[in-house]
């Protein structure tokens, strides 16, 4: 068999593809390639997707096809290892009460009023998450379990600088680091290098955008040791791209390089990073990054550079950076007048010789490392976390924007058609006094994949709101509710305009005197509609109820099932 080894693998790509793809058909999975992407040379992409549950999906990058492949395979392998596919998602009432619900190594503690466990993160992680001393222990309970009685569940992180066991909350993990630090590998090295280059390519990332420096450009004659960068760069010059190439390791102190993109047609600025001990690898990263899943005629539409540094550096625009890299630029990123001169810098070793050197700046900043080992899939992998450097989400979301504000709405949502009056006003009076964004999906808020095609699928706050106003015939808050729906247009366009003509009878005292105006305005179904739900006789427009067991909902049914092929003692709770 051919052998491609490229720098900072441990293993060819034929071997690492080979054993990712047996593992996984092992496990149940059955991987498609869906889509491949080969805009110029020497970049490609592309997104793989389980058969049975296409909500596990990954995409993969690299200077070959094969790069590509060994990538989306890694990732989907981390993703699997590390419970990330599930991570927004409730995993049932049964799995909630089971013998563990995330790993058999997880701890419970208990919510008792004003008491923090002596063993939950240390007095400085505490000091760090809970600096003005108001989150409560109840505020992190995890939205996978939602079991408020259970406890906060933990999970144990080894520190680095001396080996000893931190118990971290899985809520703070899930709402603070989603994917960052995540990484699978042929080795442990491996695997904790690319995890630890991704922190820092995100870290300086946000840094530079936020505090808007200008980079020094990699001179030319720098690309032109990398041959195969370089085409790459040419073709996207010679598509009528402005590219620039710049060193973005803040004077030779951190692994991490950028490729930006000009868009003449549009005045769209598009900034890509990349990160590693290797000079190279780091380059290719950047350039490889920033055509992930895209073609050619799929770079527009990024935004103009900006001067209001206030505004860049909102945690918002910096976590649209972390999404999609679409987010706002500093007119200064793109100055002559540079913060830094260029370093021809290189950390390149062994991968435990290059996990050493991260681990030392790292340290330097007199940050701790946290890592949780993965190796129950047969392969290994880690998740990584560094307080204060991998935070993609600001500590304050734990207090006001954490992912279970819907586990004490869960039930009552998903049993709606069996609800007395009394009960739904409750839970209209819980949605306003949550004070959440009118545009938020349900299923986001309550963890459920919902099926397409299903009111699930596109439901939001706003319009529950307003099903609810209009079975506790609240008129002022229907009249609200639909004036909002009426400029949201994300909706169902049947549904919205069954809602606009509920806004038009409320609004006539003798709706008898235009019957035939509005029926010929909206359609006699339409009405039909519209009338029952004002008068009661349709409610929530017939939606069964799927309750805590989920009865009906099929695309979050595969999603258990995908969970029981990789927790086996699991898998007769999610049949």
């Amino acid at each position: 068999m051919t052998e491609s080894f490229i720098p900072g693998k441990d293993a060819a790509l034929e071997l690492s593809i080979e054993r990712m793809q047996q593992r996984l058909t092992e496990l149940g999975f059955h991987i498609e390639e869906h889509q491949w992407l080969n805009p110029v040379a020497n970049v490609w992409s592309v997104h793989i997707r389980d058969r049975d549950c296409p909500l596990l999906f990954t995409n993969g990058k690299g200077a070959s096809r094969l790069a590509a492949l060994a990538s989306a395979l890694g990732e989907f392998l981390e993703r699997l290892s590390c419970n990330y596919f599930w991570a927004d998602y409730y995993l049932g009432e049964t799995i909630a009460n089971a013998a563990f619900v995330h790993y058999p190594t997880e701890r419970w503690f208990d919510t008792p009023e004003g008491e923090w466990p002596e063993d939950l993160l240390t007095p400085d992680l505490l000091q760090f998450y809970n600096p003005q001393g108001t989150l409560e222990l109840f505020d992190l309970v995890d939205i996978n379990s939602g079991n408020e009685e259970r406890g906060v569940c933990a999970l144990p992180y080894q520190r680095v600088r001396d080996g000893q066991t931190v118990w971290f909350p899985v809520n703070i993990i899930g709402n603070l680091y989603v994917s960052n630090g995540m990484s699978a590998g042929n080795t442990k090295a491996e695997a904790r290098v690319q995890a630890l280059s991704e922190i820092f390519e995100r870290y300086i990332k946000f840094k530079i955008i936020a505090e808007g420096l200008c980079l020094p450009d990699v001179p030319e004659e720098v690309i032109a040791r990398y041959p195969k960068i370089q085409e790459g760069v040419t073709a996207l010059r010679e598509a009528g791209f402005g590219i620039v190439v710049k060193d973005a390791s803040l004077g030779g102190r951190y692994p991490v390089m950028n490729v930006t993109l000009l868009n003449p047609q549009d005045q769209g600025c598009y900034a890509s990073f990349g990160a590693h001990p290797r000079f190279e690898v780091a380059l290719e990263r950047a350039l490889t990054e920033l055509l992930q899943g895209r073609a050619l005629d799929k770079l527009a539409g990024f935004a103009e550079p900006d001067f209001n540094l206030e505004e860049i550096a909102h945690p918002h625009n910096l976590e649209t950076h972390f999404i999609d890299s679409s987010g706002i630029i500093h007119w200064d990123f793109l100055s002559y007048k540079t913060d830094y001169n260029f370093a021809d810098w290189d950390y390149a070793g062994t991968t435990e010789q290059e996990y050493k050197y991260l681990c030392d700046l790292i340290h330097d900043e007199e940050c701790d490392i946290y890592i949780m080992d993965y190796e129950h899939l047969g392969m290994y992998a880690c998740r990584i976390v560094v307080p204060s450097m991998s935070e993609i989400y600001p500590v304050e979301d734990l207090e006001w924007d954490n992912n279970n504000t819907g586990n004490a709405l869960r039930e009552s949502i998903l049993t709606l058609a069996e609800l007395e009056d009394d009960e739904l006003g409750e839970l209209y009076d819980a949605l306003e006094e949550l004070g959440l964004d009118n545009m938020q999906p349900i299923t986001a808020l309550i963890g459920l994949a919902p099926d397409a095609g299903t009111l699930w699928a596109d439901m939001r706050v706003g319009e529950l709101k307003t099903l609810l106003a209009l079975a506790i015939e609240d008129e002022e808050a229907v009249l609200e509710g639909c004036d909002w729906i009426r400029h949201f247009e994300q909706l169902d366009p049947e549904r919205r305009r069954v809602y606009r003509c509920i806004e038009v009878l409320l609004g006539m005292d003798d709706t008898s005197r235009y019957s035939k105006g509005i029926v010929g305005l909206f359609g006699r179904e339409t009405v039909a509609k519209a009338e029952d739900l004002i008068n009661g006789t349709l409610r929530f427009w017939g939606v069964p109820s799927p309750t805590l067991a989920l009865n009906g909902c099929a695309m979050h049914q595969r999603l258990l099932q995908a969970y029981g092929k990789i927790h086996p003692e699991l898998a007769p709770l999610t049949t």
